[in-house]
């Protein structure tokens, strides 16, 4: 009798954040379903037209990368089980949408402390910073982001009017050295996403002129 499964292990895509001081993770986020497509844009950054000629080729550093994404989360499943899934059965999704919502959020603790300096009169309060997102997709994809979209649709509901089923689009920046430095966790895992880039694109197979209709470059 084989033990083998018949179809592959599927891997999920998801969001990780860290502590990018210490690199330990904060949460983990796996998409229930990997969405069926992900769009992707990739902004030239050069000397453009108003740079001397002769710098025409020179790029300033790596392409602004955008990255656009539906995902689905549905509880259906899980309500059939009532008893082996307490939280869908009382708050439907409302956990996964919480999870996803609050890497916009800062910490509450955060707002209040703020509260607290501003009202003994600090004059400086500096920015809050939050946890680094990264973005996985595969082992070959692991990007270090920043949140620039987000937008829920819930499809439907329970009789509580908790949301049982809802599609989430997120669109998202990758930071790159340029945004955080080299020294930076981010920037680290940029470089390596880099690095993977050119070592993939050393395997490509190399076109012909002949294919081109041309036999050289004059």
């Amino acid at each position: 009798m084989t033990t083998f499964p018949g179809s592959p292990r599927l891997i999920k895509g998801g969001i990780v954040l860290i502590n990018p001081e210490t690199s330990a993770v904060q949460r983990i986020i796996a998409l229930q379903y990997n969405p069926e497509s992900i769009s992707r844009t990739l902004q030239v950054q050069g000397v453009g037209e108003g740079g001397d000629r002769s710098e025409t080729l020179r790029l300033t550093g790596p392409p602004v990368e955008t990255i656009k994404l539906d995902a689905e989360i549905d509880a259906t499943d899980q309500l059939e089980f009532p008893d082996q899934n307490p939280n869908a059965s009382q708050l439907g999704i409302h956990p996964q949408l919480a999870a996803l919502e609050t890497i916009v959020y800062p910490a509450s603790s955060q707002l209040q402390m703020n509260n607290t300096l501003a009202q003994a009169g600090t004059l400086e309060i500096a920015p809050m910073q939050a946890p680094l997102t990264l973005f996985i997709w595969s082992k070959n994809r692991i990007l270090p982001i920043r949140l620039t979209d987000f937008s829920i649709t819930e499809e439907a509901f329970d009789p509580a009017l908790n949301p049982i089923r809802a599609k989430v689009s997120l669109g998202m920046r990758v930071l790159n050295v340029t945004d955080l430095g080299f020294a930076h966790t981010g920037g680290s895992l940029f470089m390596a996403y880099h690095q993977q880039k050119e070592r993939l694109a050393a395997m490509s197979q190399g076109g012909a002129m002949g294919a081109m209709g041309i036999g050289g470059i004059p």
